[in-house]
């Protein structure tokens, strides 16, 4: 029976050692420990992955130990997001995650030197026609610079069925997630980024889940539970929560050593080292997140 991608599905951060190699004892336990989250899916190569810092051997080793981890996992999907410039190149890694046992795909469409909007499009078109599992293209405009109508998402809809999934990262991300919706009439879903900072928004406009990093995956967990079943809750969580997220998102790789700073106070990861570039954390960054694992420590005590 396939595996449901709805809910929290996080993107599972890179350990390193403190020397900068990778940390595959860490990457295993925090795999397993994100199975038992309540995620309906784990997602590598995100941005929260720093993919753009990883080795071909980084990737070909983490993809194997994330994908026999969902492999035997009942309801937790594997995903493996697609990132390559070239189609040539991407269709390849796509064929050969979808054969090593992936469940999903994200896809990110090619952004460097300005492609035109032909160009991804057929981008798009060629990877997702290769595989047969569904797939999450991310749409990241300010991530990117590459920005494209919900039309062009609706076109690939309409010719390819497994173009299921739309990760919905624009600013603010609830206009472009209605418009998917509605002109789809639901067959397109989407899943929204930015750590959930709009996921009230969101969540009310029609979109399926939220793709926030792996740090805290139960509050996020918790959020969702409370979405379905105690709305006022749900608010006063997530309000809660808004003063951290909104901060640790005014920087890719602001929220990335913050997150990674989190896994290894919890001690899920050894180390919380971020390949260079990276951003170093000040005494009140710091301050700020022992200020936040102690006040949401219930979810994970």
């Amino acid at each position: 029976m396939p595996k449901t991608i709805a809910g929290i599905v996080p993107i599972v951060a890179a350990p390193f050692t403190d020397r900068g190699a990778l940390d595959e004892d860490s990457l295993q336990n925090l795999v397993r420990h994100l199975l038992t989250t309540g995620a309906s899916a784990l997602t590598l190569f995100g941005l929260a992955t720093e993919f753009y810092k990883l080795a071909e051997a980084d990737r070909a080793r983490m993809q194997t130990l994330l994908l026999a981890e969902t492999s035997r996992s009942a309801t937790v999907a594997g995903v493996i997001s697609i990132t390559d410039h070239s189609w040539e190149v991407a269709v390849n890694r796509a064929q050969a995650a979808e054969a090593q046992g992936a469940e999903a795909l994200m896809l990110l469409p090619p952004f460097f030197l300005g492609p035109s909007e032909d160009a991804v499009l057929e981008h798009l078109t060629r990877v997702i026609s290769a595989v047969r599992i569904p797939v999450i293209v991310q749409y990241a405009p300010m991530q990117t610079g590459l920005r494209l109508a919900p039309e062009v998402f609706l076109r690939l809809r309409e010719t390819l069925p497994n173009a299921d999934f739309i990760k919905v990262e624009t600013q603010p991300p609830g206009r472009y997630v209605t418009q998917l919706v509605e002109r789809s009439r639901g067959r397109l879903r989407a899943l929204v980024g930015y750590a959930g900072v709009q996921m009230p928004d969101v969540l009310a406009r029609g979109a399926v889940g939220i793709q926030p990093g792996c740090s805290f995956t139960e509050v996020y967990v918790e959020l969702w539970r409370r979405w379905q079943t105690d709305t006022p809750s749900f608010f006063a969580l997530h309000e809660k929560l808004l003063p951290y997220i909104s901060y640790w998102m005014q920087g890719v790789e602001l929220i990335v050593k913050a997150e990674k700073t989190i896994l290894k106070r919890r001690g899920l990861i050894a180390s919380d080292y971020c390949r260079s570039p990276f951003y170093t954390l000040d005494a009140g960054e710091l301050a700020q997140i022992e200020k936040f694992i102690h006040e949401f420590s219930e979810w994970w005590l």
